[in-house]
């Protein structure tokens, strides 16, 4: 039984519990509405007819273009101002006003930045298409967004201004807290990245009206990469105002996003930390650099990251370790709780998915977030060329023991241009990396961490996972979630593994290995994926099927 929903708890829906933010806008607002109004009564300090300065640092925004008219219909302050500033650089957006995440009351189905396609109805899950297609839209689009908006209850309710609040998803899984006030005088950091008993009552809380009962009811989920809770437990309503009564050795008015990170050395799951992050920025709907991020780890040690560039695409600072405020007590102004990277039935580590639906907005905006805020564009397609890349591994097993000799059969075909890559993260910046990636039309590689980079291939790409080692749906799924197609070797009598491989502990298995490919149903695979990237709606060269 759930507990939670036998107890009488206030409850805030959707947008309006973000208090903070909205006062933050509303001010905003006005002081834009003042200069708007201002320019139309032509009361400038020079005479002139037109504001000698922007009425708003637009370059502030930089999202990708496609993004900016949804943008703006959920900042109408900004659109107001856009509209009445000759400065603004996104005037020509406006026409789409009614543009919409998915996510927003007032969207309309056909103003959606997306919808997911499904080929049939999954018995179990839908019973038609249109079913099926509203299924995969809450499990992982825009829908899966709109439903943590609409959980968020009010925990700690603030009763003036000043006051502290803290507002959280189901089973906290995200929270967003406003004059949080942490003790970290005398932590207790072990070998434990995530001690569950790292508070005492009274070390984190603020000064608000704590519903205790419904709080601690919310602690079905706790686990380090799930929840919250352990983390906010202890959580307790102050007696006084601690940025006021003089409590707080360290107050911070930069927004701060506390995250727990899993795996830095593995792109899938370090990716689940940024996917998260992105989603976190829609449903406080921010999508500022100008905010810290801070790393909550109850250890000493340091954490190992190998994608550290991409935080670039979230943050303007360096990632900041818990442990740098230790001996201090601090305060926030806003902390947010990012939602977490293994939460149950969350995105997208382990995601539960119904089948024959691919293609999600949520995922392509995060690659073209991501791609965008680190500056990596688009070079080609070619015409007549269709741009190859191999992935090679240098690990001990999974290593693809023919991959010359295949690249040699394609180079003979003049449709490819192929090309051998091993990304080494000592060898070759992660930049760098995306950026081959993101200008490769057809992407090879055996079952490993490496396929995420599918996140950021181009919508008319394949993602050729050369042999999934029996893992039939881990990268599957990442490519119906992007929307590239995947395709994976099928002949078994074709694939030839070097030994039955041998896990440390499980004994043999297919993943501890190394393996060979039958050459001619290598090409035959890879034309096949050729011909589907040539009849691709957004392939510029687009060709007929017989001209293969």
């Amino acid at each position: 039984m759930d507990i939670s929903s036998s107890l009488s708890c206030r409850v805030v829906k959707g947008p309006q519990v973000f208090l903070p933010a909205m006062l933050r806008l509303l001010a905003l607002g006005m002081l834009l509405v003042e200069n708007v109004a201002q320019v139309q009564n032509g009361n400038l300090s020079d005479g002139s007819s037109m504001p000698p300065v922007p009425l708003y640092r637009y370059e502030n925004i930089n999202l990708p273009e496609e993004h900016i008219p949804y943008f703006l219909h959920n900042n109408q302050h900004l659109a107001i101002a856009c509209e009445q500033d000759p400065h603004c650089p996104y005037r020509k957006y406006l026409k789409k006003s009614k543009a919409c995440w998915g996510y927003e009351k007032s969207c309309k189905p056909e103003n959606r930045f997306g919808y997911p396609v499904c080929d049939y109805a999954e018995v179990g899950w839908a019973s038609t298409i249109e079913e099926a297609q509203r299924v995969f839209w809450k499990q992982a689009d825009f829908g899966y967004v709109k439903e943590r908006i609409n959980e968020v209850n009010t925990h700690c309710r603030p009763t003036a201004v000043g006051d502290s609040s803290l507002q959280c998803s189901r089973y906290l899984q995200f929270c967003r807290a406003t004059n949080l006030y942490i003790d970290l005088r005398t932590p207790k950091r072990n070998h434990e990245r995530f001690n569950e008993d790292f508070f005492q009552k009274g070390q984190i809380g603020g000064y608000c009206d704590l519903d205790t009962q419904c709080f601690l009811a919310e602690g079905q989920r706790k686990s380090p990469l799930q929840s919250w809770f352990a983390e906010l437990q202890t959580f307790t309503a102050l007696n006084s105002k601690p940025m006021e009564d003089g409590s707080c050795d360290v107050i911070v008015d930069k927004p701060t996003y506390f995250m727990k990170f899993d795996a830095g050395v593995n792109m899938y799951h370090h990716f689940c930390d940024f996917v998260n992050l992105y989603i976190t920025q829609h449903v406080i709907n921010s999508f500022s650099n100008d905010v810290n991020i801070v790393m909550w780890d109850t250890s000493a040690y340091e954490y190992g990251d190998l994608f550290s560039e991409t935080w670039k695409a979230f943050t303007d600072y360096e990632i900041i370790h818990l442990k740098s405020y230790d001996s201090k007590r601090v305060c926030f102004k806003e902390a947010v709780f990012t939602l977490l990277p293994r939460m149950r039935y969350g995105l997208f580590y382990n995601t539960p998915l119904i089948s024959g639906c691919h293609g999600t907005g949520l995922f392509r905006a995060f690659s073209q977030h991501v791609l965008h805020r680190l500056n990596i564009t688009q070079e080609g397609p070619k015409d007549g060329k269709i741009r190859v890349t191999i992935l090679a591994r240098s690990t001990s097993y999974r290593k693809i023991l023919n991959q010359n000799e295949l690249a040699s059969a394609l180079k003979t075909l003049p449709l490819f241009e192929v090309q051998i890559v091993n990304y080494k993260y000592k060898e070759l910046e992660f930049k760098e990396q995306l950026k081959i990636t993101h200008n490769t039309d057809i992407f090879i590689g055996i079952h490993g961490a490496g396929l995420t980079h599918l996140l950021f291939l181009p919508d008319w790409a394949v993602i050729f996972e050369l042999y999934n080692c029996e893992d039939e749906s881990c990268y599957l799924d990442l490519a119906r979630l992007r929307g590239v197609c995947y395709i994976t070797w099928q002949k078994k009598e074709k694939v030839f593994p070097q030994d039955e491989g041998h896990h440390p502990t499980l004994g043999k298995h297919p993943k501890f290995t190394n393996y060979s490919f039958d050459v001619e149903e290598f090409v035959r695979l890879v034309l096949l994926a050729a011909d589907h990237v040539s009849q691709h709606s957004k392939w510029p060269f687009r060709r007929k099927h017989d001209e293969f």
